[in-house]
């Protein structure tokens, strides 16, 4: 049924126009208790849940512990190489790099469990793609130190 040209303009005035106000007072999703605060609040909680990740990671990840040593004697050797200091802080960086990918990949392995154990082949394909992502930073890693390091051997 189509309506007239003086109802739609009456019905069109009798509505207040939709802001983005108006869609959020009416949005009836569940806010989560797990909403950030907001100010220092907010700070101190991130900081708090940052802890509690690296201490699952430490306890729950095999590759997580195994990144971090390598990490760890690759930030020494860094910092004994007559190199300049530019390039001490690319070779320790892109270990940090492989940290931060790999606490991407355990965190997506630990949603796909969450969701279900079951196989199911895109349950494989993020699995797959999380582990080709800690892959590819382990190769930009090792590219970074031959092309960083390897003269210095062939002096």
């Amino acid at each position: 049924m189509a309506i007239s040209g003086h109802t739609a303009a009456a019905h069109r005035m009798l509505r207040p126009p939709i802001t983005k106000f108006t869609q959020a007072m009416s949005d009836t999703s569940p806010i989560s208790e797990f909403k950030s605060k907001s100010g220092i609040k907010r700070i101190i909680g991130a900081i708090g849940y940052s802890i509690e990740g690296f201490k699952t990671a430490w306890k729950m990840e095999h590759a997580f512990r195994q990144e971090l040593a390598l990490m760890v004697i690759a930030t020494v050797v860094a910092l004994l190489l007559p190199v300049s200091a530019l390039h001490k802080l690319l070779l320790i960086a892109v270990f940090v790099l492989v940290l931060v990918v790999e606490l991407l990949n355990s965190a997506i392995e630990a949603v796909v469990d969450r969701v279900s154990l079951e196989r199911n082949p895109l349950s494989k394909n993020a699995k797959d793609l999380g582990s080709a992502a800690v892959f590819l930073s382990l190769s930009l890693a090792a590219a970074t130190w031959g092309v960083i390091v390897w003269p210095l051997v062939w002096r």
